[in-house]
């Protein structure tokens, strides 16, 4: 009597179902996920054990890049971004980033007595700015230029006019009282002042205010950013680092 073969089966499997469950899983971490957005200028910080996260909302984060000037020495190069709040009617960051612009422009034409230039088209490409540097005098042709062309003028460093200068600027009031600030301190205050009421208590606490520069960073530079916070009386603040791993 012959061997009965038993039947073959089809090793075919059905993936439909994993293919939706992927593409599901795919369109959940893209619209949950916050992305990192892009900076003027890379830098490598700091490691340290320390695990608090800084917010990504109601925080100004003041990025420092280094150059060197015809001399060697190093020299600070000063960014900003500007983040609101999550809820558009408590102060979102475009609101924020618009008023800051409008009150430190206000700030700068007193003064110095100079017009900046900034008109209504400007302070909405400037609302969608994520980070900026250069001196308010420049920022009406910086905002004229392209996104391309942006990124490109911010991370030539050797540019005299790439970051936010911390040269003094003195004002003589009718009274004959003098007054000494600088471009940092303008913007500093104009954000604080931008109606937004969680971002200014944020900035009181010190939660507000991260400060990020390269581990290599000369003490200088940092102590002259630090020093600046400090004389506008804003004490507290965090400075960004990278978790250290074991192999430091």
């Amino acid at each position: 009597m012959g061997k009965v073969k038993p039947k073959r089966k089809s090793t075919l499997i059905d993936m439909t179902a994993m293919s939706d469950v992927t593409v599901l899983l795919l369109t959940f971490f893209m619209l949950t996920s916050t992305f990192l957005q892009k900076e003027p200028v890379t830098v490598i910080t700091p490691s340290s054990v320390s695990e608090i996260k800084v917010p990504t909302s109601n925080v100004v984060t003041i990025l420092v890049g280094t150059t060197e000037d015809r001399d060697g020495k190093e020299q600070g190069k000063i960014f900003l971004g500007i983040a609101g709040d999550e809820d558009p009617e408590m102060g979102g960051t475009e609101d924020v980033r618009r008023q800051a612009l409008q009150i430190a422009s206000q700030e700068y034409e007193k003064y110095t007595g100079k017009s900046t230039g900034i008109t209504s088209s400007d302070l909405d490409k400037f609302a969608k700015l994520n980070m900026f540097g250069v001196p308010l005098a420049d920022l009406h042709q910086f905002l004229s230029l392209k996104t391309e062309k942006q990124d490109e003028y911010l991370s030539d460093l050797e540019n005299p006019n790439v970051g936010i200068p911390l040269k003094e600027i003195i004002y003589t009031n009718a009274d004959g009282l003098r007054d000494v600030t600088n471009e940092f301190r303008i913007w500093m205050r104009a954000i604080n002042n931008a109606g937004n009421a969680n971002l200014s208590q944020a900035i009181k606490t010190g939660e507000g205010i991260a400060v990020k520069a390269d581990a290599t960073t000369n003490y200088q530079t940092m102590h002259e950013v630090l020093d600046n916070l400090q004389t506008m009386k804003m004490n507290r603040f965090s400075v960004m680092t990278a978790l250290k791993s074991e192999q430091d």
